[in-house]
């Protein structure tokens, strides 16, 4: 883990896109954005499905929330309901795990916004799920497609 200094507004944020090697590196490129792991999450209502997920670090005064939720949709297909490309199963749901209230207002504002925009032409899928577990990936699955040259999750 990155050790932080004491001028940064250090919160923390955690994502579900499919492919968590794809989503890892589609948030480590943002400004703000300071260190990252991918796992595994469940919610804490729902105990039997684990998700691909990214969790994140970030500097709130940097970078908003609102801003990850934003680049969030950019990164996958939020309107698909367990798949990413040819990944398939509820492994691969689109999903906002949230750490507090606010999170989840603004998950929900979000998810408004890109409803109301309809530039996807579908509902869009994505579910808020509080935070319950997070499973960190082996350190082989850390940062995997800086490790091996590539630049996105094979489809």
């Amino acid at each position: 883990m990155t050790d932080f200094r004491e001028d940064v507004n250090v919160e923390q944020a955690t994502f579900g896109a499919g492919c968590f090697w794809g989503a890892e590196a589609g948030f480590r490129v943002l400004p703000g954005v300071l260190d990252s792991r991918v796992g595994f999450a469940r919610s804490s209502k729902d105990e039997s499905a684990l998700i691909e997920v990214v969790q994140v670090d970030f500097d709130a005064r940097v970078i908003s929330y609102s801003r990850l939720i934003e680049h969030f949709w950019t990164l996958h297909d939020p309107t698909s309901i367990d798949r990413q490309g040819a990944d398939i199963g509820v492994k691969y749901r689109s999903a906002l795990f949230i750490n507090s209230d606010q999170q989840g207002r603004l998950a929900l504002a979000g998810i408004q916004q890109l409803e109301a925009s309809g530039r996807l032409g579908k509902s869009v899928a994505t579910v808020i799920l509080p935070l319950g577990e997070f499973q960190r990936a082996d350190e082989d699955q850390q940062r995997y497609l800086e490790k091996h040259g590539a630049g996105a999750c094979s489809l």
